[in-house]
């Protein structure tokens, strides 16, 4: 379960389908990205191909939107925290 969001933006898209704080392009596979990590009990949950998924040095895991861009998370027993959206340079 996603029990915390560090980028406004993600979450307003999450709580209720607002594009205001993303980019509009990436909705469908922010989407698909945040019910599974809804879902999620640990990291490995969001091995799906094509997403990328590997752990940041920070202890934090990232899988891969488009281009620059990934959500990054931290998983706090089942639960997944500081959900982020960033662009990689």
């Amino acid at each position: 379960m996603i029990r915390s969001f560090r980028h406004a933006g993600l979450q307003r898209f999450f709580e209720s389908g607002s594009k205001a704080g993303i980019q509009p392009h990436h909705a469908p596979r922010l989407s698909r990205q945040l019910k599974k990590l809804e879902t999620a009990a640990a990291p490995a949950d969001m091995n799906v191909p094509g997403w990328r998924l590997h752990a940041l040095s920070t202890g934090q895991w990232s899988v891969w939107v488009n281009g620059n861009w990934r959500m990054t998370f931290t998983f706090e027993g089942e639960d997944a925290i500081l959900v982020d959206y960033q662009d990689y340079h």
